[in-house]
């Protein structure tokens, strides 16, 4: 079995992407919830890949020292570069690329970034990766994880971020032999 955790909150005063905007104190208790969780279920895994954003790192380095592991960085597990729009204050991109805050397509490319079709193709390669895995554990963020499930379910991709539930600290199970992918849990208080 893999699992997929998104990373806990961060200061979302910021444009996310590739910044490295840490996690809130919140986003430490969410991660912890979950790791309770994992704990309580005794979920197994034999190694933790993390995207080497700073807001993955955190949380990957949480789960790490529960679980008395190492953690394997990979750039691939990277949420949709935002280019020139990455850790501006959402105010400031507001004012100085408007056009790129709402009602993106998903074809539109982020000022030296990418485009949401971009981060699909990108994922598609790293799922096939993860479904020769088994016993992994894999923090990463939104963006990825919702590219795994318009995959695996065949949908079309849209922009619909909220679509699969990917919350803060939320935990999905993808079944390689099954490919199926679900949500299992999402610490209570979360947005």
């Amino acid at each position: 079995m893999i699992y997929l955790l998104r990373h806990g909150l961060d200061d979302e005063r910021f444009i996310g992407g590739h910044s490295n905007v840490g996690l809130t104190l919140e986003g430490i208790k969410q991660v912890k919830k979950t790791i309770e969780f994992m704990k309580h279920n005794k979920l197994v895994f034999d190694r933790i890949y993390s995207s080497d954003i700073k807001r993955a790192v955190e949380t990957a380095d949480l789960v790490a020292k529960a679980y008395n592991m190492n953690i394997i960085l990979d750039s691939r597990l990277r949420e949709l570069d935002k280019g020139l729009l990455t850790g501006l204050l959402q105010k400031e991109a507001q004012i100085k690329y408007p056009k790129y805050i709402e009602n993106v397509s998903i074809d539109t490319c982020y000022p030296k970034g990418e485009s949401m079709i971009e981060l699909y193709k990108r994922q598609e390669k790293v799922l096939k990766w993860l479904l020769t895995l088994d016993r992994a554990l894999i923090v990463t963020h939104r963006g990825p994880i919702n590219m795994y499930y318009f995959y695996l379910n065949h949908e079309l991709l849209t922009n619909d971020k909220k679509r699969f539930g990917v919350t803060h600290a939320s935990l999905h199970e993808l079944d390689s032999k099954q490919k199926v992918l679900k949500k299992i849990f999402e610490p209570k208080g979360d947005r």
